[in-house]
């Protein structure tokens, strides 16, 4: 396998050089010379990049000897948080992970696995990975192929497979249909099932779960994954030892103290939601809920009131514990007690003015304690106060 890596870049002067540039501005650094005949001022940046991306991103990589990929690589890679969620639960005997990238991922759903292989069309970055699971102390088989030559050959059989199909073409426009992914999961979702009974897909959190599972065989479970209310990824679990109709949703809010919100896919279509004017309490669920689609559910389950078919924001007389996501006292107010200068957090959901066109009718900014929520009920246009 030839290797991508330039081997001055470990030095420990260049080290040290990269980490007192940390703070730097890259683009100024860029227009250096550089002070090293042996390293360009462009694999310097890299690093430094990749280090800055590190210290939020997968801090674990943060070390002595690690090596960085090209920016692309380091955006499209699972954040550590994502990862060691994802590595829950999950055990066998072998792990292969036909689009291991920069690796990060089968970093941690491999850990319980006795036998670990990685399949990278890219072959810098899978010497990148070599590198640095070398420096971690972990082993694997690495296959510099691409995913579709190596279904073709291989006849082994896997306890588990992962793959996170490419979202982007040649021309770097974003793909959401699955027969426009690389590689085409409905053209390969036999052979997979050739060598595993379970596999684990990585998806767009923008993909469309109905389409989804009206083309994916044999789905047993979907998890949307959020992180700081920003949804990251959705996650297909298939299991083709066992059909399955109660398809289970769970709505994951990594790093708040969200509960987890489970349900089944088709009680969907026969929950009913009743409907209300705003009471005492004000119910927004996160974003990963929001995402599932469960907005007759939510109001089901946690025998809370709708304000309205479009707005999914829901309300209670006596406040609700264990909510997946914010919940507000509040009060309705009226346009005149909105006074110009005042800071608000402001909210607009099924109303015609953006947050911005807010503030710039009612002359406020955003900022204080004190949220503002612009919405609609059944009958009609509101805005809401909370109530400290």
């Amino acid at each position: 396998m030839k290797t991508g890596i330039n081997p001055s870049i470990l030095t420990e002067e260049i080290q040290n050089y990269i980490n007192a540039n940390l703070t730097a501005d890259l683009h100024s650094l860029l227009l250096k010379k550089s002070p090293f005949p042996d390293v360009s001022m462009t694999e310097i940046a890299q690093q430094i990049k990749g280090k800055k991306v590190a210290q939020k991103k997968f801090p674990f990589l943060l070390r002595d000897g690690i090596i960085f990929p090209p920016n692309l690589n380091l955006e499209q890679a699972s954040s550590q948080s994502t990862a060691e969620f994802k590595a829950k639960n999950l055990k066998g005997k072998s792990f292969i992970d036909l689009t291991s990238g920069f690796g990060i991922d089968a970093y941690f759903l491999s850990q319980n696995f006795h036998e670990v292989t990685l399949v990278e069309q890219d072959t810098e970055l899978l010497e990148t990975v070599k590198h640095n699971w070398n420096i971690l102390g972990r082993k694997a088989n690495l296959i510099n192929e691409n995913l579709e030559d190596f279904l073709q050959k291989n006849s082994q059989k896997f306890d588990l497979i992962y793959l996170d199909p490419a979202r982007r073409d040649a021309q770097k426009n974003k793909k959401f249909l699955l027969e426009d992914l690389s590689p085409n999961l409905l053209e390969i979702q036999e052979k997979l099932g050739e060598i595993s009974d379970e596999i684990i897909i990585k998806l767009s959190p923008l993909i469309d779960i109905s389409y989804l599972l009206s083309v994916v065989k044999n789905v047993s479970k979907i998890e949307i994954i959020a992180v700081k209310n920003e949804v990251k990824e959705l996650l297909v679990f298939i299991n083709r030892k066992n059909s399955h109709t109660d398809i289970e949703i769970k709505c994951v809010n990594l790093e708040t103290t969200d509960p987890d919100f489970v349900f089944v896919f088709n009680d969907e279509k026969n929950a009913v939601a009743e409907y209300s004017d705003p009471h005492n309490f004000l119910y927004l669920p996160n974003n990963a809920v929001l995402k599932s689609g469960a907005f007759n559910t939510v109001a089901k389950k946690f025998k809370l009131l709708k304000l309205h078919a479009n707005t999914h924001f829901y309300t209670s007389d006596e406040v609700i514990e264990d909510f997946p996501g914010r919940v507000l006292k509040v009060g309705v107010t009226a346009p005149k007690q909105i006074l110009k200068g005042e800071k608000f957090n402001i909210i607009s959901k099924n109303y015609p003015l953006s947050p911005d066109e807010i503030k710039k009718k009612y002359k406020i900014s955003d900022g204080g304690k004190t949220y503002l929520i612009f919405t609609q009920s059944q009958k009609g246009r509101i805005i809401l106060r909370s109530v400290e």
